[in-house]
């Protein structure tokens, strides 16, 4: 497992770099897995999760044998943000956790780091057997030196194991992130969800509340393992990785989501997708079919009852909410979801559906609620069952 690393001055148009963290040392000899990155005194610091197995698979090194591995925290800093010196940089900061009521050794990962008042601090994904998953907090001065100071849980009520987490303030509330493993109970994949909060945090003891009540990041459920960072504006902005089943091509598999921007109001917590990439979409077309392999947007307000087939992918409005089903787009099998839906939708019914070759994003009213699906085989076909026109279209930079 190494760390790519991509550019972007727009979030819209990236250039790959090349590789940036590759394993070196005991503590991340099988793999430099996810963290994160800050900025000090105008270095680049990041910090992520080591893992060295303790048992390999003889017949395949790189994988891991009856989960006998420790997972250790370390940290590394480059001058410009682009080298790294693997060999001789690396620094670990938290060993593995022998501790098992702090937390687990196989099982504690990706570091989240932020400027706090007067220190920066982290946040880790834990585990126990009788707490399930967990947070741990820690403090530091320096970026090097880190304190242990609180942890956080539900008392197994949510998911074993919580990966990814990720705190951050907006204006109107403090949102946690956070990915628990086993959430979803029905038999099907992925049974691991990405899911967010408005928190109760106290810097000086990290003392954190957490609700009974959650929201999905994204109810299509194909998202996972957010991260957030601000843009140069000043805004939150968040991506997460599409998960797929199968391969394209047999050259690529996974995908980014679009960043979004996040956003609290009257105690929901909304993503709207980031006006540079709105801006993107500049020409307006009046078919898919005149749509380069950019993709396409389609804007409307969906009525009750009726529904929308893009290309094979079925976006429906139903009581209230709204649904898509992608079963005729997808792998034919029975291990997936198929069908997925919003909760009740109070703002309205104005959707944004943005259509990629193997992604289909439906953001209800700029952010309310999101569904993303990955999709195989989309058509080039809009076909509606009402009356109502429908428009393809763009945003120009005017508005």
């Amino acid at each position: 497992m190494h760390w790519g690393h991509a550019v972007s001055k727009d979030l819209v148009n990236w250039e790959h770099k090349g590789i940036a963290l590759f394993p070196t040392k005991y503590e991340d000899q099988n793999g430099c897995f996810s963290g994160s990155a800050v900025e000090k005194d105008g270095k680049m610091h990041l910090f992520y999760t080591g893992v060295h197995y303790m048992e390999t698979d003889p017949e395949n090194i790189h994988l891991c044998s009856n989960e006998q591995f420790e997972a250790s925290q370390l940290t590394i800093s480059s001058e410009d943000g682009f080298r790294f010196d693997n060999f001789q940089g690396k620094q670990v900061i938290i060993p593995a956790i022998t501790d098992k009521k702090k937390g687990d050794r196989t099982h504690t990962r990706d570091p989240k780091v932020w400027r706090g008042k007067d220190a920066w601090y982290m946040v880790i994904g834990s585990a126990t057997k009788e707490e399930g998953g967990k947070l741990l907090f820690y403090r530091s001065q320096d970026l090097s030196q880190w304190t242990y100071v609180n942890q956080v849980s539900k008392d197994n009520k949510l998911g074993w194991m919580w990966e990814c987490p990720d705190y951050f303030e907006t204006k109107n509330g403090k949102v946690l992130v956070f990915s628990p493993m086993g959430l979803m109970k029905d038999g099907k994949l992925h049974e691991n969800q990405a899911v967010c909060c408005l928190v109760e945090f106290d810097e000086e003891t990290c003392a954190m509340k957490i609700p009974d009540t959650y929201q999905f990041l994204d109810y299509g459920l194909d998202l996972y393992a957010p991260q957030s960072t601000v843009d140069e504006t000043g805004q939150r902005i968040i991506t997460a990785w599409f998960r797929m089943p199968e391969a394209v091509d047999d050259k690529w598999n996974g995908m980014f989501c679009m960043p979004r921007i996040v956003e609290v109001k009257n105690g929901h917590i909304y993503f709207q997708l980031h006006p540079n990439l709105k801006k993107a979409y500049q020409k307006k077309i009046e078919s898919p079919k005149e749509a380069d392999e950019a993709g396409y947007c389609i804007h409307l307000d969906l009525e009750e009852g009726k529904s929308i087939l893009v290309g094979g992918y079925r976006i429906s409005r139903k009581q209230g909410k709204i649904y898509t089903d992608r079963r005729k787009v997808f792998v034919k099998s029975e291990e997936y979801r198929m069908e997925f839906e919003t909760p009740e939708v109070k703002e309205g019914f104005q959707l944004d559906i943005y259509v990629d070759r193997n992604m289909i994003e439906v953001y209800v009213n700029d952010g309310e609620y999101v569904i993303s699906n990955v999709v195989y085989g989309l058509g080039k076909e809009i076909e509606t069952d009402s009356e109502t026109e429908y428009s393809l279209f763009t945003i120009d930079e005017s508005e």
